[in-house]
């Protein structure tokens, strides 16, 4: 008999229970199905979870494995849609490769990169911004670079009908200047395209017609120019007025520089007889209130000239620019006969700028009485004035009030730099300041030193002034006499660092300070050479701080600085000694001094002491203008 089998005995922790229907291949095997928390409807996952649409990503993608037959891991169009629904919510936050960041920039639309580029002003970092990628250089670059800078003249019609016609192009205008029609060529800097005549602009009959159509132009281009910043006008040859293009700054709310460089805004206002107003008058001024820097210049055409000028249309252009900082008006007298420099007395009567820190008037003219009060009104009004260049004869006053003229208490108590003639200097000097370090004037300029009795008044201010905690640094001369004065000059300032003698007077050149030996050179480069470079050293002994020192030649010019050359000559040998002994003589006397004067003026080249453990020696430098 066959034995029977035995039955199975349960594995422990196994369930004696029958399996439910389906609990075959692809079962569940009794757990819950995954099921998505909100369906499968795409409005229901909002962009701004991205979170919640992660974990909806991830229950839809569970539910692929357990699915039967032909669904087994495959998606319904409505789970794609919702999948690639919540894939665009998901994607801005999670990147591939730790660079996506940083590419995020380049993937907004062309219009949010225009706009991103067009609050970069300067071109420098404009260049920056273009090299950094493809996309962004083709937004830099066609409307941006070339058109951060325009100049051209009122006559290219061509130019300001492209700006006038694209108003996207002209906002991103930062710099205009309008050029002379006598300019050359290479002056005009446009953007590619544009600048080739229109016969169509261009074609007219009437002359006086033509200028009228060119300030049509320039004013419909210039008020599509919202974001400028800075305008520089040289029309001085032509019909088209600037008091006519003035008012049309109105709409460059951003405008901070303003240069103008035409005799027509010094010219006498003419008055309307049926109102009575005057003919600047009668147009509406802008309203410039971020106008920080002003420039007004004559030029030395004669075209626009006036034999009586005066600055009532100045006035009113600066009257409604109440924020300036700096503030230049300049004038080119003439020698002939008839003409006269404009009247400032008005103007420093009735001008006032509470943020004002620079201030120069060169060649105004003041009366001796009137001028003299609006003057010191101007000034004690004016408290933040940092620099003051004030070049304005006060009529025949020299000789009696200005030599006794005084400031107002604490007047300019900010005030770092003058230039101005002896008279105004030494009252300033001599004007007491409450404030505890005293007035910071540390630079001096204007003053001609004449051998004369008034001097000595100057003199004594000028030391008292340096007694103090912050005494002049600077000092350039427009002009001295002899010897002596730079001798008592330099008893008063010991602690000077910088001098410029200027120009001798009665000489027309700088040298040839006179005295023993000076005619000892021959040649016309060493015509003007001072030879007592020995007593010119005693002196410049009295300023043991002195750096830098202009006015006198005292190096002979030669091709070589070193005299052991062979291919000298045996005059350039000479020479090449000479400069040797007068660098050691300068720095054995002056321990600080490093900079003096080249042999030829207006090249722009210095000479500087070296001083060497073995020895002193010189070298020719070029100056760098800044």
């Amino acid at each position: 008999m066959a034995p029977q089998p035995r039955p199975s005995r349960p594995r422990p922790g196994a369930s004696s229970t029958t399996k439910p229907a389906g609990g075959g291949r692809g079962g569940t095997g009794g757990r819950p199905r995954p099921q998505l928390p909100a369906g499968t409807e795409p409005s229901s996952y909002p962009r701004t979870d991205p979170f919640g649409a992660l974990n909806a990503l991830r229950s839809l993608l569970s539910l692929l494995p357990s699915r039967l037959g032909a669904c087994h891991l495959r998606l319904s169009p409505a789970e794609h849609t919702l999948a690639l629904h919540l894939l665009t919510v998901v994607e801005p936050f999670v990147g591939l490769v730790p660079c996506e960041s940083r590419r995020v920039l380049v993937r907004q639309p062309t219009e949010i990169l225009d706009a991103v580029t067009f609050h970069v002003d300067s071109r420098r970092d404009l260049l920056a911004l273009a090299l950094s990628c493809r996309r962004l250089y083709d937004v830099v670059f066609p409307r941006h670079w070339e058109y951060r800078v325009v100049r051209a003249k009122a006559s290219q019609l061509s130019v300001w009908h492209h700006l006038a016609v694209h108003r996207s192009l002209a906002r991103n205008v930062r710099r205009l200047e309008v050029l002379d029609e006598r300019a050359p060529a290479g002056d005009v800097v446009v953007p590619r395209g544009i600048a080739g005549t229109d016969t169509d602009l261009e074609s007219t009959d009437d002359e006086l017609g033509m200028h009228a159509k060119q300030e049509r132009f320039l004013l419909n281009a210039l008020g599509r120019m919202s974001a400028l910043q800075a305008f520089k006008w040289s029309c001085s040859h032509s019909l088209v007025a600037f008091e006519t293009v003035w008012p049309a700054l109105d709409k460059c709310a951003g405008l901070k520089e303003v240069e103008v460089n035409d005799n027509l805004i010094f010219k006498a206002s003419e008055v309307d007889e049926e109102s009575g107003r005057t003919g600047a008058g009668r147009r509406q001024q802008p309203l410039l209130h971020d106008l920080r820097k002003v420039g007004l210049h004559g030029t030395k055409s004669a075209f626009g000239l006036s034999k009586h000028p005066d600055l009532s249309h100045v006035s009113k252009m600066l009257h409604n620019c109440a924020n300036l900082e700096a503030l230049d008006i300049s004038y080119v007298p003439r020698s002939s006969p008839g003409y006269f420099n404009p009247v400032a007395d008005d103007f420093l009567l009735c001008g006032r700028w509470s943020s004002l820190r620079s201030l120069t008037l060169t060649n105004l003219w003041c009366t001796p009485h009137a001028g003299l009060d609006a003057a010191a009104s101007f000034l004690f009004a004016h408290v933040n004035l940092e620099i003051l260049h004030l070049e304005v004869p006060f009529g025949a006053a020299g000789n009696g009030e200005l030599a006794t003229f005084n400031f107002p208490p604490n007047c300019l108590p900010h005030l770092r730099e003058l230039k101005a003639n002896r008279e105004l200097s030494s009252a300033l000097l001599a004007c007491p300041c409450d404030a505890p370090s005293g007035r910071p004037l540390e630079t001096l300029k204007g003053v001609r030193l004449s051998g004369s009795t008034r001097d000595r008044v100057f003199l004594e201010n000028l030391r008292a002034f340096g007694n103090g905690t912050q005494p002049v640094k600077r000092l350039e001369l427009a002009g001295w006499n002899d010897m002596e004065d730079v001798r008592r000059l330099a008893e008063c300032v010991p602690k000077l660092v910088w001098l410029d003698l200027g120009k001798r007077n009665g000489s027309g050149a700088a040298g040839n300070a006179g005295g023993s030996g000076a005619g000892a050179s021959t040649g016309k480069q060493a015509a003007n050479i001072t030879a007592n470079f020995v007593e010119w050293a005693d002196v410049l002994a009295q300023m043991p701080e002195l750096t830098t020192f202009h006015g006198l030649r005292f190096f002979y010019e030669c091709a070589c600085t070193d005299s052991t050359s062979l291919t000298l000559s045996l005059s350039d040998r000479s020479r090449v000694r000479k400069n040797d002994e007068v660098a050691s003589v300068l720095a054995w006397k002056c321990p600080k001094l490093r900079r003096l004067d080249h042999w030829d003026d207006g090249s722009g080249r210095i000479i500087v002491l070296i001083r060497d453990p073995e020895r002193v020696r010189y070298q020719v430098r070029r100056t760098v203008k800044v």
